[in-house]
């Protein structure tokens, strides 16, 4: 079985993966702040976590992955006062809208999903801890951490702590030290939410949410923290700055993965642009595997870009995946080799789907056993997980006994060489979006 490697983001190169742990392999991945529907951006980074996380169970006996969500954050409180809603109603309402998205996309969903609002008593403890050992302090109200008692911060995004803080937003205020510190814990007016602490009623930075999530339910070491490429600085910075500082004899991330983002028609998905897309935008035009092979149809440290074109191009490729699927049996088959070998070097999708198109074109000529082999390739990709009938002709309805009856009456027509009536019969059922296809075995139908 090929070794797997992953580009290691603060080595800054494509390294061998060696488990702190052989027998349990542990990952954490950011989850989303719940305040709105998921975008495709959103789903990149998750998606990103589901192939890894696929993979990491075909390789190793045991893998525990955290993924963790926000429900407590500023932008949550001012979403929740504009809509005129309770906190806990919105943040609700969207984590659940959240995991019926994932799961529409066959996104498997974490074996732990810590919310912040659960944690923080271990949040308040990391901060009093540092504050302890000489990386936090006090200031009007606040707590924050002191990026000058670190020398190693700025060693995951590969930059000097004076850069980041000259190309980044950092507030602007009195009470700190050094610019570039960053809030541990801030006070809390009424209208804000708020818990007790030794500093004053108030609520966490978003930072260490995530340190404290990841070392309550994977230790002070665990194998591979990702997401975003736009969470490496400052967010991934910073929680590793506070993480180690608690705890310097661990190593919090071994390993650091982090995919690009994606552009909607050649452009930054923007509200702006009007080319901001959520997962149920798309959905409501292709099916969600389409989808998802589009996003895996770029390596995931390439920056994607999304194109209604690419969209159908996808179903087109799964229309052949799962004509290959359906011209006979389909035996039981372990992953083939190409596609292993493809995604333990880094995650190489594209080049996953390359075997798999060679496996399609296999089974097609009649070699079931391709057919096997397809099917459980996909299925480490998360594809080709519908019945073929069902991809083609979508759930059962009264209409296909319609549908049928067109059919026969076309087929009749044919057979007494009415080609006219046959014509208009066929352009009957492509206005209705139904596509025919013919073959010596009889017609077939599918809905476009």
């Amino acid at each position: 079985m090929p070794l797997l490697s992953l580009h290691d983001s603060q080595r800054r190169a494509t390294v061998p993966f060696t488990p702190l742990d052989p027998g349990h392999v542990k990952v954490y991945y950011c989850g989303p702040t719940v305040y709105d529907l998921a975008h495709i951006g959103n789903l990149r980074a998750m998606l990103t976590a589901d192939v890894l996380v696929r993979l990491l169970r075909h390789l190793f006996p045991r893998v525990t992955f955290v993924r963790n969500i926000t429900d407590v954050d500023d932008k949550i409180t001012a979403r929740a006062r504009a809509n005129g809603e309770d906190i806990g109603s919105l943040t609700q309402r969207t984590t659940e809208e959240f995991h019926a998205d994932l799961a529409a996309m066959n996104v498997l969903p974490p074996d732990i999903e810590p919310r912040a609002t659960h944690n923080i008593g271990e949040m308040q403890a990391l901060i009093a801890r540092l504050i302890e050992n000489g990386h936090a302090y006090e200031a009007d109200g606040h707590v924050l951490f002191s990026v000058a008692s670190f020398p190693s911060y700025g060693a995951l995004s590969g930059r000097d702590p004076e850069e980041l803080v000259a190309g980044a937003r950092v507030e602007v205020a009195t009470y700190k030290k050094d610019p570039g510190d960053f809030v541990l814990w801030k006070p809390s007016d009424a209208d804000q939410p708020g818990w007790e602490s030794p500093w004053g009623r108030g609520r966490p930075g978003w930072h260490i949410e995530c340190s404290a999530m990841s070392h309550r339910y994977l230790g002070e070491s665990f194998d591979i923290h990702g997401g975003g490429s736009d969470l490496l600085f400052p967010h991934h910075e910073n929680e590793r700055a506070q993480s180690l500082c608690c705890f310097p004899q661990g190593k919090f991330a071994n390993y650091w993965v982090h995919n690009a983002m994606l552009l909607v028609e050649g452009e930054k998905m923007s509200k702006s642009l009007g080319n901001f897309l959520t997962i149920r935008d798309v959905l409501a035009q292709a099916p969600a595997e389409a989808l998802r092979l589009l996003l895996l149809g770029a390596h995931y440290r390439s920056t994607l870009n999304y194109t209604q074109a690419g969209l159908q191009e996808a179903r087109k490729t799964l229309d052949r995946f799962y004509r290959a699927l359906a011209a006979g049996p389909v035996p039981e088959a372990d992953v083939p080799e190409g596609v292993l070998k493809a995604l333990t070097d880094d995650l190489n999708t594209p080049m996953a789907i390359a075997e798999l198109h060679a496996l399609a074109g296999l089974a097609l000529a009649g070699d079931r056993a391709a057919a096997g082999a397809l099917k459980a390739g996909a299925g480490m990709l998360g594809l080709l997980q519908e019945d073929p009938e069902k991809w083609f002709k979508g759930d059962a309805s009264e209409d296909d006994a319609a549908i049928e009856a067109l059919i026969a009456d076309r087929l009749a027509a044919k057979k007494v060489r009415d080609f006219a009536k046959a014509d208009a019969l066929r352009d009957q059922l492509q206005a209705q979006g139904i596509v025919l296809e013919d073959s010596k075995d009889g017609t077939t139908w599918r809905r476009a």
